[in-house]
């Protein structure tokens, strides 16, 4: 029987290296284990174990729990969405369900898809969410579905994309579309709502002459929530529109918010470290913030530790080695930011467009782009190009890592690189 780390800052039950339970793997934040000795170049004639195509159009990054890789795809009319399960030795499709019919799909953004959130794992059970037109837990040995929801209402207006996680016995879920703004948390068990927590921004200044600036932009966001341990106590940490949130996660109470006017539509996974919260705000005027967590209400003023502006990541979430921020841009800057003071240590252009969160593993900082460009770099002080790899038809995304393979995830297929 595996054994619940209740050490992991996300509290997911995840002991093996095989397994990358969640969007962002075993802690949330882009670092494989030290056993998984992932390699640094590939080809699509090398060091691929397998190739399996996958139908429709989703930007879900896949898990892993031991043996099996589970996943999401929704038909590119959104009417119809699936999850799947992926054999990981082997590459074949174990199972392909289909959980929604949705008569009348709500826009997304063609940049988006029917299929953006990724599964959550555990033993025994998957957690799969595409939104508003539903989340279902599934038996991972059976398929068959223990519960689900088509009851939570969100205009999510470009698409969903904010992906689940879980605490202890709850599943926790980010919903900030055009219409509302909340956090919500599930029974694991049944799927019943525990608490829901509306955001507290008040947007009345975004409205000029009586209409929404920029309609529902300012009031979206595509953000995972996640929850760290801070001065011994559980943060559950949330990203909304024009503002990042402090809950108690086991009742939703709001403790402080850092507000942010000038961008919207935020879409990463907040990174701790050094006694702060690292985090991207989203479109418009792009930033990177650090945050001192703690004060009551909005805390703005007192507890923003320091901002970046140049280069700021809109999609891709951080990644921080030791005291170093690694950032990369939508446009193919990587820049290296000391993660104590904000300074800039070092910028250069590995080139491509990305919406994929990079990921630490064997040693190595890997960034994959929308053109099938995988960059491998050295983090340091220094800029260290490794190696870079090229797979047909794109990354949007994110990666896994199994033993010492990496899952990855093209617009078409899936992919094991060992």
């Amino acid at each position: 029987m595996r054994i619940l780390n209740l050490l992991l800052l996300i509290c997911c039950s995840v002991a093996f290296a095989s397994d990358w339970p969640q969007f962002r793997g075993p802690n949330g934040d882009g670092h494989a284990s030290a056993a998984n000795k992932v390699p640094t170049t590939w080809s699509t004639n090398q060091n691929v174990k397998w190739k399996t195509p996958i139908h429709g159009k989703a930007w879900s990054s896949p898990v892993v729990w031991g043996q099996q890789i589970w996943l999401t795809t929704g038909t590119p009319d959104a009417k119809q969405l699936f999850v799947l399960c992926v054999d990981a030795g082997s590459g074949k499709i174990l199972r392909e369900q289909k959980l929604f019919e949705v008569e009348r799909p709500q826009f997304h953004h063609p940049a988006n898809s029917s299929a953006s959130p990724t599964p959550v794992i555990e033993e025994g059970r998957v957690y799969v969410t595409f939104g508003s037109p539903g989340t279902a837990c599934l038996d991972t040995q059976t398929g068959q579905v223990l519960w689900e929801r088509r009851d939570i209402e969100c205009n999510h207006y470009r698409g969903a994309g904010s992906s689940p996680i879980i605490y202890r016995d709850l599943l926790i879920m980010n919903f900030d579309g055009s219409d509302s703004q909340f956090i919500i948390a599930l029974d694991k068990k049944t799927g019943k709502t525990v608490w829901r927590k509306d955001r507290s921004i008040d947007f009345k200044d975004l409205e000029a002459n009586g209409k929404p600036k920029a309609e529902g932009d300012f009031r979206k966001c595509f953000a995972t929530p996640h929850v760290a341990m801070i001065d011994g106590k559980p943060l559950l940490i949330s990203q909304g529109a024009n503002a990042c949130y402090g809950y108690e996660p086991l009742t939703g109470e709001e403790f402080w918010r850092i507000e942010e006017r000038t961008s919207h539509s935020g879409g990463t996974r907040p990174v701790i470290g050094h006694g702060l919260i690292y985090f991207p705000s989203g479109w418009s005027q792009g930033q990177l913030l650090a945050v001192k967590p703690g004060g009551k209400g909005d805390v703005t003023g007192s507890h923003l530790a320091w901002k970046v502006t140049k280069a700021a990541a809109k999609k891709p979430s951080l990644l921080l080695v030791d005291d170093v921020i690694y950032m990369n841009n939508d446009g193919g800057i990587v820049t290296a930011i000391d993660a104590k003071t904000g300074a800039e240590i070092w910028a250069e252009r590995i080139g491509g467009n990305y919406s994929a969160s990079p990921i630490y593993a064997n040693g190595h900082a890997y960034f994959f782009s929308e053109e099938g460009k995988a960059t491998v770099i050295k983090p340091g002080r220094e800029f260290n190009k490794v190696a870079e790899n090229k797979l047909p038809d794109g990354f949007m995304a994110s990666p896994a890592v199994t033993d010492n393979a990496l899952i990855l995830r093209t617009k078409t297929a899936l992919y094991r690189i060992e």
